[in-house]
């Protein structure tokens, strides 16, 4: 049986935070566990250095994100599991479908254009600070993608763009040279949310306003209570709609939770309260894999095994149809 390819990666550039977990994790520990899907995680540390040229961050990051995924019960056995540096044929093949990405796109690109109009309003050259490295990342998140041939690509909404250069890049490539790789789907589940963070904002390392996943139950609890609210008193009716401590809430609740808080905060319910309920919440869902987080953490040979391991099996399919890429545009022994 020919089953679903999925992919999924996470930049290394910071420690994963409730965010992370809500939009992607998660759904990709489950997605992991269904027989009929293949799915390819990885730790995108090539991106990284697209905005961090700090060493000691980029390694960090990448064992705390491998430890998260391998503590909450990533499935590496009947999935690839891997570090995007561990496979050199995505570079590679970057730079292939660099050849073939029209310019005209890449001007397009959201990352781009909002430097340049940053630059602009500043009375800056326009590129100032534009990086190759900013302004190829479409196509080098389209070689993590079509490497694997991936079909559907798990994003939030701000990403979209990229999944469909992807496919206009591939779509190109298979009109020159043959079909060879599948058109990837961008995956938009409406059901996950993008989590708001202590100010109110989308939780994000940009904002400083994240609440990182591992921390321990003291610290979880005070990040929790520096969540923003309303000067709104014990008793009076509060909007759980505006509110970032129910939207964070909803995120960890079944329906039934979600609808008792709702109705907590119609009947007034203290943020001080609502805030102990939130942490414990959380806490309860996440206690266990913090244990094997910490555990992992301290033994990052384990970590690194399974890393090699799943580069061995993502070269298993990388070599093979890099093989065949090269044959295709006439790179082939004499």
């Amino acid at each position: 049986m020919n089953k679903l390819r999925v992919l999924t990666g996470i930049t290394t550039t910071g420690t994963p935070h409730l965010g992370n977990y809500v939009g992607a994790i998660k759904p990709a520990i489950a997605a992991s566990q269904d027989e009929n899907k293949l799915g390819f995680y990885f730790l995108a540390d090539l991106h990284a250095l697209i905005k961090c040229h700090e060493p000691e961050k980029v390694h960090q990051s990448t064992k705390e994100i491998a430890a998260t995924w391998l503590a909450l019960g990533l499935n590496t056995e009947d999935n690839v599991f891997y570090r995007q540096s561990d496979v050199p044929e995505i570079s590679e093949l970057s730079w292939i479908l660099s050849c073939m990405a029209a310019k005209g796109l890449m001007n397009r690109a959201h990352a781009y254009k909002a430097a340049v109009d940053k630059n602009l309003e500043e009375g800056e050259d326009p590129d100032k600070a534009v990086t190759m490295g900013l302004y190829s990342y479409p196509v080098l998140m389209a070689a993590d993608i079509l490497m694997f041939n991936a079909q559907h690509v798990p994003v939030g909404k701000d990403q979209i763009q990229h999944v469909e250069m992807a496919r206009d890049i591939a779509a190109r490539f298979n009109h020159h040279f043959g079909e060879t790789f599948a058109l990837p789907e961008a995956i938009v589940d409406s059901q996950v949310e993008t989590l708001v963070g202590l100010d109110g904002r989308k939780m994000s390392k940009s904002y400083n306003n994240t609440i990182p996943l591992f921390l321990p139950e003291k610290q979880l609890r005070k990040h929790i209570n520096k969540i923003l609210t309303n000067l709104l008193e014990p008793g009076e009716p509060k909007d759980p709609d505006s509110s970032a401590v129910f939207q964070i809430w909803q995120a960890f609740a079944d329906e039934e939770k979600t609808a008792w808080m709702r109705q907590q905060f119609v009947e007034g319910i203290a943020w001080g309260e609502a805030k102990k309920q939130l942490f414990e919440l959380i806490n309860a869902e996440i206690k266990d894999a913090r244990e094997r987080y910490n555990a992992l953490m301290e033994e990052p040979g384990i970590i690194e095994n399974a890393l090699q391991q799943g580069a061995e099996k993502a070269r298993a399919h990388s070599a093979e149809l890099m093989g065949r890429i090269r044959r295709s545009v006439g790179i082939y022994p004499l």
